[in-house]
């Protein structure tokens, strides 16, 4: 029993933290692999609306940076992870927070860019629940693609469409400046 005990204990001691960080009760994993890409969490913060936590959210790098337009432009693998806090969060009410970030990560040339954000709103369809885990993964050639716990729903190509994404949380007006701070590591 004793040494039952002391093998549990070392064993606890020596493996590494599968999880970097608690968000908003949520645990985010210190890196994630993307093909042969590893990436590390950038930063992580919570989107809070009305004074309500709605997700836990993490920015995967291949290298940390908290240059918001050097992370929107590089041509490199990236993740953004979002962990769903609130039930309150619903597809109809995902699908016009995206609408609306788009809007602003475009500087409202949204016209250009309709039918990549319609497969990709399309990319979220059903119901939206606490604990679902939505992945947006960028890998270079392929493009961004839209996860929902660990399934694949669509891919949509294009390194001006990951830009377009990614600013949704790291434009000059993000969905909350606080969390774009957080994602950058500040």
């Amino acid at each position: 029993m004793k040494k039952m005990i002391l093998l549990v204990v070392a064993v606890l001691l020596i493996a590494p933290s599968v999880y970097a960080v608690e968000v908003g009760g949520k645990n985010l994993p210190d890196t994630i692999t993307v093909g042969t890409d590893t990436l590390v969490l950038n930063g992580a913060g919570v989107r809070e609306k009305w004074f309500m936590d709605i997700y836990a959210c993490g920015l995967y790098l291949k290298n940390k940076s908290s240059d918001a337009n050097q992370i929107m432009s590089a041509d490199e693998p990236m993740v953004i992870r979002m962990v769903v806090i609130s039930g309150l969060m619903t597809q109809e009410k995902m699908v016009a927070a995206l609408n609306e970030g788009f809007e602003k990560s475009t500087g409202g040339n949204i016209d250009a860019f309709r039918d990549k954000i319609d497969k990709y709103i399309a990319g979220h369809a059903g119901e939206i629940v606490a604990d679902n885990v939505i992945e947006y993964q960028y890998i270079p050639g392929e493009g961004i693609s839209v996860f929902r716990n660990g399934e694949k729903r669509t891919t949509i190509n294009g390194l001006d469409f990951k830009k377009a994404v990614v600013g949704i949380w790291l434009c000059d007006e993000p969905a909350q400046e606080s969390l774009k701070e957080k994602m950058l590591g500040k």
